[in-house]
C-alpha cells in the first residue's frame, strides 16, 4: 500500500491513526489490529510489561484471551480467571489495576456476584469487553452489566476497539503509582487542611487528561489566578510545578515497560509530541528523555516529588488554604477567608 493512504478508517504509512486522537509513528508499532502477524507486531510481542505494574484481572472467553494479551503487549499484563470468585480473591490478596469482563462470558455468570464485586471494590475500574456479534443477546448482557455497576464498555468488534482497549487498560495499569503516591503523601500531610489535601488528591486522581493549571483549577472549582496567587503568597512552588512532577511520575512508571518508546509515553500522557515531552523533562530535571528513562522508575520519581515539593515545605503547606472562599463582611469593608467545603 502506498505511503499515507487510508483503509478502513486507519491511516497507514509513516504514521498510524488509532481511533480518535491517537497518533503514533510507524517505527513505534502498527497497533491497527491485535491479530496482525507483521514483523513489527511480532517484535512488540517480545516485550513484557514491568512486573512492578499491577496486572489486569480478566474473565474472558478462551478465544478472547490471546487477543487481549496481544493488545497489551509491552504495556499491561493479565491474570486470566475462570470465575468471579477467583477475581475477588485476587482483588483481596494482590494489587490489581483493573478488571476486564467479557460480555459473552458474563451471560453465564451469576450477575449478583459481579455486582457484589463492583460494589466491594469501587476504586478498581471494571471494564466490559464486547467482541462477538450476537445481536439481541449482546444487548441484554450489556444491560445486565450496566445494572451490576460496570460503567465502561469497549466494543472490540471493529479493529479500532482493540486500540481503545489498549489505551484504557494501559492507563489504568500505570495509575497504580498515583494511588501509591497518594497513600505516602497522606502520611506526610496528615496535618494539612482539607482543601489543601483536595489539591493533592486532584493532582493524582484527575488523570492524564489534566495537563494545565487551568484544567486543574476547573476540577477544583477555583480560578487559576486565585490558585497560583495563594501558592505564591505562601512561598510555595507554583501549582504548575506540582502538576508537572505528577505527569513525570506517570511517565516514569510507563517507561518501566521496555516495549514503550518515548513517542508511546508522550501519546499516553497527552503531550503534543515526543519533542514536547523531551522539552518538558529537560526544563524540569535537566535530563534528556532517554536519561530520564534510565534514571527513574515510578517509585523513585515519586520520592523525587516528595523531596523537592513536599518535605521542605511541610510547615507552609499546613497553613495553606488554596480553595478557601473569601467572603466580604457587609458594611465593614473588610474581608475574611472562609474554609472551603470538604
Amino acid at each position: 500500500m502506498r505511503r499515507g493512504t487510508k483503509k478502513g478508517g486507519v491511516t497507514l504509512g509513516r504514521g498510524v491513526m488509532l481511533g480518535r486522537d491517537m497518533w503514533v509513528t510507524r517505527r513505534v508499532n502498527r497497533w491497527r489490529d491485535p491479530t496482525l502477524t507483521t514483523a513489527p507486531w511480532r517484535k512488540a510481542m517480545t516485550h513484557r510489561a514491568s512486573p512492578s505494574i499491577a496486572p489486569v484481572a480478566t474473565m474472558l472467553e478462551p478465544h478472547e484471551r490471546p487477543r487481549v494479551d496481544a493488545a497489551g503487549a509491552g504495556l499491561y499484563r493479565t491474570i486470566h480467571r475462570e470465575r468471579v470468585d477467583e477475581i475477588v480473591r485476587d482483588l483481596r490478596e494482590r494489587r490489581v489495576s483493573a478488571v476486564l469482563l467479557s460480555v459473552a462470558r458474563c451471560v453465564h455468570e451469576e450477575p449478583a456476584r459481579v455486582e457484589a464485586m463492583v460494589r466491594e471494590f469501587p476504586r478498581i475500574p471494571a471494564v466490559a469487553l464486547l467482541s462477538s456479534h450476537t445481536g439481541q443477546r449482546n444487548a441484554e448482557a450489556i444491560l445486565v452489566m450496566g445494572n451490576c455497576g460496570v460503567r465502561s464498555l469497549v466494543d472490540a468488534r471493529e479493529p479500532a476497539g482493540w486500540a481503545q482497549l489498549r489505551a484504557l487498560l494501559g492507563a489504568e495499569a500505570s495509575r497504580d503509582v498515583d494511588r501509591t503516591t497518594l497513600a505516602i503523601l497522606r502520611e506526610d500531610l496528615v496535618a494539612v487542611s482539607s482543601d489543601c489535601w483536595r489539591f493533592f488528591e486532584a493532582l493524582f486522581e484527575a488523570g492524564a487528561q489534566v495537563s494545565t493549571v487551568r484544567q486543574l483549577s476547573a476540577s477544583l472549582g477555583v480560578l487559576p489566578s486565585t490558585l497560583m496567587s495563594r501558592f505564591f503568597r505562601a512561598r510555595l512552588p507554583a501549582p504548575k510545578r506540582y502538576l508537572a512532577y505528577t505527569r513525570l511520575i506517570r511517565a516514569a512508571r510507563l517507561f518501566e515497560n521496555t516495549g514503550l518508546s518515548v513517542a508511546d509515553v508522550a501519546n499516553h500522557l497527552d503531550y503534543s509530541s515526543p519533542q514536547s515531552f523531551g522539552r518538558h523533562v529537560r526544563t524540569l530535571l535537566h535530563l534528556t528523555a532517554s536519561e530520564f528513562r534510565a534514571r527513574y522508575t515510578g517509585d523513585t520519581m515519586s520520592e523525587r516529588f516528595r523531596a523537592d515539593l513536599v518535605l521542605p515545605y511541610l510547615e507552609r503547606l499546613q497553613t495553606l488554604r488554596p480553595l478557601a472562599v473569601r467572603a466580604t463582611v457587609r458594611g465593614v469593608g473588610a474581608s475574611r477567608v472562609m474554609p472551603a467545603a470538604a
